[in-house]
């Protein structure tokens, strides 16, 4: 299930109607945004990335191959057209994945893929005068079941 992690993300963000009604069209991407015009570089901010960054298993004992948990990192790009505005969503971002996984209960079917601990860290502010925009990563290091 760790291997899924991500989308339990997605829909969280997903699930939240404040946060999707401050994203043009939903703009809520897993990994990558698929942009089907050759000539656009980029795309216009306001967006959300969130992206499987990879996983490592705890095997902490030499009686079996695995361990009984794995540690997940997810990370979330936000892209916004202000510094206000890039705060304002990466606040929702943090709350509402938060209040997810407090809320999600047994009967839920994505509640395998919900972590049962995790680690919160937030990169710098960034900006970027090609796009232009202001954009951060938000991180998770999560610890799961394999």
């Amino acid at each position: 299930m760790s291997l899924q992690t991500d989308i339990v993300f997605v829909k969280a963000l997903q699930g939240n109607a404040e946060l999707m009604a401050k994203l043009p069209a939903g703009n809520v991407y897993n990994t990558s945004i698929a942009l089907p015009d050759e000539d656009i570089d980029n795309a216009p901010p306001p967006y959300i990335i969130v992206s499987f960054d990879g996983l490592t298993n705890d095997q902490s004992t030499k009686d079996g191959y695995e361990g009984d948990t794995d540690v997940v990192n997810i990370s979330i790009e936000i892209a916004a057209k202000t510094r206000k505005q890039l705060g304002e969503l990466a606040e929702d971002v943090r709350c509402t994945v938060r209040e997810f996984f407090e809320s999600v209960d047994e009967e839920d079917e994505l509640y395998d893929l919900v972590p049962y601990d995790y680690q919160f860290t937030a990169q710098g502010v960034m900006y970027d005068s090609m796009k232009p925009c202001y954009w951060q990563v938000l991180n998770w290091q999560c610890d799961t079941n394999p």
